[in-house]
């Protein structure tokens, strides 16, 4: 896998998955893996791109199968003027610097009363940060999510600065997979 920030651009068919929840407008593209292997990581990572020459910045999300896919809200759809089955041109470049991660709240509560933790965390690489958090956002269930929070205050009051047994891509444990499109 390169290493290197190269800007790769492909056309790909804009997809619609096959249940979007909620009500939501949404749309998604699966990048081949050949792009997936210029970024920095099979975990998320954090691209400027554009789409139809509308540029923007996101957060690609594994696919558990050694690539990424993008969710493509309405608001990028239509500044795209792209529409769900066109081919769209989508160029990507990985971020020179992987933003800070936004804290969920009950991570945020748990490490504000665990000061060891904190102090680990605040010492932690962007990097890992993103993973501790992808694992926790990850878990299905309320009470799954809770016991993260709490085995991750505990690691990382421990010292350790990386999330144990994670594969943030997917591909081992097939923990994340693309939404499956519709017909």
């Amino acid at each position: 896998m390169s290493k290197s920030a190269t800007t790769s651009r492909f056309k790909t068919r804009l997809l619609r998955p096959a249940a979007s929840g909620k009500g939501d407008s949404w749309a998604f593209v699966v990048l081949p893996r050949e792009v997936s292997e210029t970024l920095p990581r099979r975990g998320r990572t954090t691209v400027d791109a554009s789409i139809n020459g509308h540029r923007f910045q996101a957060t690609l999300e594994p696919d558990g199968q050694l690539s990424h896919w993008l969710k493509i809200g309405s608001v990028l759809r239509d500044a795209a003027d792209a529409q769900v089955g066109d081919t769209v041109t989508l160029e990507i470049a990985p971020v020179k610097h992987e933003p800070e991660p936004a804290l969920p709240p009950d991570l945020r509560k748990a490490l504000d009363a665990t000061p060891d933790a904190r102090a680990v965390w605040d010492a932690t690489t962007t990097i890992a940060r993103v993973d501790w958090i992808h694992w926790i956002v990850s878990a299905k269930q309320a009470s799954t999510r809770a016991q993260r929070v709490a085995n991750a205050c505990d690691m990382l009051a421990g010292g350790k600065r990386r999330v144990c047994c994670f594969d943030p891509s997917g591909y081992y444990s097939k923990a994340w997979a693309a939404p499956e499109a519709a017909e």
